[in-house]
């Protein structure tokens, strides 16, 4: 296991810059977002006409012992704006097109969302069966929009040697381990999942049995934690609208890990991946309004290292 860093959260520096920040944290792999929500700082989609800039790249990275673990385009490929949409599916499919000249074999993206019809102008989701509208538009929606475009979508990655990482979130489609097996029951095996904690926490879903159900589809983990708040989550539960500025009110804010969940879950999630044969990186994402990001970085770096190191003397010894 080895820890990584998610580089939007460094997306006002340059890459060399973000480099020196992360080598002395003992950080030698990168995963970098090339569009849509994440933007695209580091890397860019206009290089696949440049085959130069791409070797060059490389070569830089490789000359400061700096991996890549995927490129992330994490958009709404299904979005009922058709411009929108399609914006965001050609960010996905020369994403993966990068991938392949880079020697990338992940790409990061959400499920998308489509909305209830086909005149439809905003996502529609809903959590609840109820009013029985609400699964009329469910299978709609699966039926027409999602399944059709994910396994056109997979079998394109497939065949460029990347596999997709569906990152569950709730407000797409796949926001779950039943959700994620469900399109990867239709799309197959090239897709997976990014698996981030942070948003399995605030649904009451337990990572580490959640991995364990996910086994072989785990293609990619996120290390960012989540806080709930009991205080306004017994009063109003989890479905939090405000905004995550709004820290004193919300019933979860994504915190830096080790600041939602301690030493022992951590321990527990690590190993738990190691069993289902996960052995690569714990990208870390940060998303934490009370840190700044140089903060949160190195305090994540510093906990994740320990638990990491502690799991290669354990293996060492029972060897």
């Amino acid at each position: 296991m080895r820890i990584g860093l998610f580089t939007a959260l460094f997306a006002n520096l340059s890459l060399d810059e973000v480099i020196k920040k992360i080598k002395p944290l003992g950080i030698r792999t990168v995963e970098l977002g090339t569009g849509n929500y994440p933007g695209s700082p580091h890397v860019k989609l206009d290089w696949l006409s440049s085959p130069s800039r791409i070797k060059e790249f490389k070569q830089r990275l490789d000359d400061q012992g700096i991996s890549i673990s995927a490129l992330s385009c994490h958009g709404n490929p299904l979005h009922p704006n058709r411009k929108i949409a399609d914006a965001h599916a050609e960010v996905n499919r020369k994403t993966i097109l990068l991938a392949e000249k880079l020697g990338v074999t992940r790409v990061i993206d959400f499920s998308g969302c489509p909305g209830d019809s086909e005149s439809s102008k905003l996502p529609n989701w809903s959590p609840t069966p109820w009013p029985p509208d609400y699964l009329e538009i469910l299978k709609w929606q699966w039926e027409k929009k999602v399944i059709p475009y994910w396994k056109k979508r997979a079998k394109f990655a497939e065949e460029h040697g990347v596999r997709i990482c569906i990152e569950m979130h709730p407000g797409f489609v796949v926001y779950n381990p039943e959700t994620l097996l469900r399109l990867r029951a239709e799309a197959g095996a090239a897709l997976g999942c990014n698996f981030d904690p942070s948003h399995m926490f605030w649904q009451g879903i337990d990572p580490c049995a959640a991995v364990r159900a996910l086994g072989e589809a785990v293609f990619h983990v996120h290390a960012k934690d989540t806080k709930i708040y009991h205080t306004n989550a017994m009063v109003n539960g989890v479905l939090d609208t405000k905004p995550y500025s709004d820290e004193r009110n919300r019933s979860f804010l994504f915190r830096t890990v080790g600041y939602g969940h301690g030493r022992e879950f951590w321990t527990d999630f690590v190993s738990t991946l190691e069993m289902i044969g996960y052995d690569d990186v714990l990208s870390i994402e940060h998303e934490d309004s009370l840190m700044s990001v140089e903060e949160g970085l190195t305090k994540a770096a510093n906990f994740l290292s320990q638990i990491v190191i502690k799991e290669k003397l354990n293996e060492m010894w029972w060897a």
